[in-house]
């Protein structure tokens, strides 16, 4: 905190949110209470309070009574536009899970509404997501070759924080979109999902298809998604924001 241009309370936002980004709370948990904060980084509790105020505006942090400021999301809607199924689970005090299935650099396995997205070569991430250990989504996500050339399975944690594709595609490549569009359908489970999922075929799913766009309205990633269990959505503030994978 030694940039006297701006005022305390940006400072120490700036700050504990470099801490938040870094790692240093974990989704769930609570920061220290604003007594300790405020020894911390030696300014006033209001100072604090406001610094805080800002990061539960942006959706990094809720505001309990009795309990403090604690740790929504690393990837909130107002800078992502998707909520993460990640933070979601975790919020929830259970344990999400990303099984890698394969990364196709470049793939040929291009569905219909791929190929009127995109004309040019793709990476194809497919995974599967889990809910305590429980299969929830199968994922197939592609994305230009020219934003992540060099992406590979080691870009994919399995567990943790860091298995949440909003911020493996933010944080890792460079990645900045701040539009989505999706299409929502009611499907069956044909084999190959069936055996994912661990259902029998022909069960009745919920498919999701979203389009990540850039801030040009180009399209930056496909998201194909075919889940159990229902979809979440946070109209506050007259914007839908979907949870993504």
């Amino acid at each position: 905190m030694r940039d006297t241009s701006i005022p305390k309370y940006q400072a120490v936002h700036n700050e504990i949110l470099t801490r938040l980004l870094a790692g240093h709370y974990s989704i769930g948990t609570r920061l220290p209470t604003e007594e300790l904060l405020s020894k911390t980084f030696d300014v006033s509790r209001v100072t604090i309070r406001k610094a805080l105020e800002l990061l539960v505006r942006a959706g990094y942090l809720t505001a309990k009574q009795g309990s403090g400021y604690v740790v929504a999301t690393l990837s909130p809607p107002s800078s992502t536009c998707m909520a993460s199924f990640t933070d979601q689970v975790l919020n929830e005090g259970r344990i999400p899970g990303a099984k890698l299935l394969g990364v196709e650099n470049p793939t040929h396995n291009l569905p219909p509404p791929v190929r009127q997205l995109f004309d040019e070569p793709l990476v194809l991430v497919q995974r599967l997501r889990t809910v305590d250990s429980m299969p929830r989504m199968f994922t197939q996500t592609w994305i230009p070759v020219r934003l992540a050339p060099n992406m590979s399975a080691s870009d994919f944690p399995e567990t943790g924080q860091g298995q949440s594709i909003l911020r493996i595609f933010r944080q890792n490549f460079g990645i900045e979109w701040t539009t989505a569009c999706e299409t929502l359908d009611s499907v069956v489970a044909n084999q190959d999902i069936a055996r994912q999922l661990e259902i029998a075929p022909q069960t009745p799913i919920l498919s999701q298809a979203c389009t990540a766009f850039d801030p040009k309205g180009q399209p930056v990633f496909f998201d194909q998604v075919y889940r159990q269990g229902p979809i979440n959505f946070d109209l506050s503030g007259g914007i839908t924001q979907q949870t993504s994978a």
